[in-house]
């Protein structure tokens, strides 16, 4: 009976648990490359001619490196194939995210932080794509998998938050550490994902020949959106550190450890967006902003931690809301067969936003506060649009019923 186990399982490698935290694992990087931003406000003297756009770019310019590694990929993978694509980022994100430990001068670093964006942007969407193609003979377990891929990416930034915290204690170049975790993790891929087969290449490319993908107006609007909606989500990332040392309403450590918590805050959140969606319809889309701006005027204006982490708890809350309707919105509004294409230009978008949003800001005002504050102000400006949306929508359901 072992045996007959056995040579089953040979047959079906993603029944194992191993395959499956293999095939997982690499997901967990997806959303690490800004948790460094803890660490910002003790970089600040580390480079004296940099001003402090210039330093908070360390923790945005990933995200053009993303989008470099989402353009290339495609070539990368009709070259190479999904695997080796796959380790060739994970070696580049390794290399790259450790470079800052030993390194001191700033331009090195700076292109390291590009090159590891590139080598997360190289494997981004195969974290996606590789699922469905030993799972789609299973619908359960597809949609299992695909869920457990969403929570990877908060899993990821909660763990490097939390390593963090720790690391900051040694000094900020200890932060970079982090990035030893693509060891196990490559190890773990080369093992024991195995490549698909030849025949199901062929089959594959034959199906995307016949497919024609393109875009609309609806497309092109949520994409504008998206960017906005993340270059001014940004600055929670790179001005709560370093409005806590202004305002002494902490430590450096303590952000770390309050961003790992509401990482894993977002978890839940994001896993019980199916429902609320179910009972609040197009009203979670107002709703989510609504929470974003609430939480942004409050951490602007917080005058110690616990009013700071209430603010963060709040963002976190309505963001995990209203993005996922974003993306849900996308895939309603794309042309048959086009959503990859509709999602990779979203994509780009996003990671743009949020690679700019230091010098958009930074050019506006230096204050820590005052950048929150300005952030607080889009998100009410963008309420406002969210809830004509909301009523454009009941209007034409009403009308169609």
């Amino acid at each position: 009976m072992k045996w007959e186990e056995n040579k089953m399982n040979e047959k079906n490698p993603q029944d194992h648990v191993i395959f499956k935290i293999s095939l997982l694992s690499i997901s967990i990087f997806l959303m690490m490359a800004p948790a460094i931003a803890p660490a910002l406000p003790l970089m600040y003297h580390a480079f004296p001619g940099i001003d402090k756009a210039g330093v908070e770019m360390l923790s945005t310019i990933p995200n053009i490196g993303i989008v470099i590694g989402l353009l290339i990929s495609p070539f990368l993978i009709k070259l190479m194939g999904e695997k080796p694509t796959t380790i060739t980022g994970l070696v580049i994100t390794l290399l790259a995210g450790t470079f800052p430990m030993y390194a001191t001068a700033y331009t090195p670093i700076l292109i390291s932080r590009f090159l590891i964006g590139a080598g997360i942007g190289l494997f981004n969407s195969l974290a996606v794509s590789l699922i469905p193609q030993f799972y789609s003979s299973n619908e359960e377990k597809l949609a299992t998998m695909v869920g457990y891929q969403n929570v990877m990416g908060s899993l990821g930034a909660a763990l490097a938050s939390f390593l963090i915290s720790w690391l900051l204690t040694i000094s900020w170049h200890a932060a970079f550490a982090i990035y030893f975790l693509v060891i196990p993790v490559l190890i773990l891929f080369i093992l024991f994902v195995p490549l698909p087969s030849s025949r199901q290449k062929k089959a594959d490319k034959a199906k995307k020949a016949k497919e024609k993908q393109t875009i609309n107006g609806k497309v092109i609007l949520i994409s504008v959106l998206m960017f906005f909606i993340f270059l001014f989500y940004m600055p929670m990332s790179f001005k709560i550190p370093a409005l806590v040392v202004q305002e002494k309403l902490g430590t450096v450590s303590e952000v770390s450890a309050l961003t790992g918590v509401l990482n894993l805050v977002g978890i839940p959140v994001g896993a019980s967006f199916g429902f609320f969606f179910k009972k609040l319809h197009d009203k979670i889309f107002p709703l989510g902003f609504a929470l974003v701006a609430i939480g942004f005027f409050i951490i602007a204006l917080a005058g110690n931690f616990i009013m700071l982490s209430i603010g963060c708890l709040i963002l976190g809350i309505g963001f995990g809301l209203g993005v996922p309707y974003m993306y849900n919105w996308l895939d309603w509004s794309a042309p048959a067969n086009s959503v990859n294409l509709a999602t990779t230009i979203v994509l780009v978008l996003v990671n743009v936003g949020c690679a700019i949003s230091p010098m958009i800001i930074n050019a506006v005002t230096p204050s820590a506060k005052m950048g929150l504050l300005i952030s607080a102000i889009f998100f009410a400006c963008f309420l406002v649009y969210a809830i004509i949306h909301y009523l454009r929508v009941h209007k034409k359901q009403s009308a169609t019923a």
